[in-house]
């Protein structure tokens, strides 16, 4: 299992164009992949799911990811993260 924290640096959190990106990059793999927010977790793989978080700017997000293909899935994840400027 891979696991990792991320902080927010968006000012408008995980909104509606980067979290559809993050749903259909993590949704070609067979690893699951896991949000936790405020101790709330849910699967990256629906982006409904991922919206009702409500992360904003400075707030903390861990990632897990857990498969026969995480490390790749994982690489992905963080890059989509990164490049829309979600996270840092």
């Amino acid at each position: 299992m891979i696991e990792k924290t991320f902080t927010i640096i968006d000012k408008d959190g995980i909104h509606a164009r980067p979290a559809a990106i993050l749903v259909s990059t993590v949704s070609k793999f067979k690893s699951e992949v896991i949000v936790e927010y405020k101790g709330k977790q849910v699967n990256l793989k629906s982006i409904t799911s991922l919206m009702t978080l409500g992360a904003g700017e400075g707030d903390q997000i861990k990632v897990f990811v857990e498969g026969p293909d995480e490390e790749e899935a994982f690489q992905e994840t963080e890059a989509v993260l990164k490049i829309s400027s979600v996270v840092k």
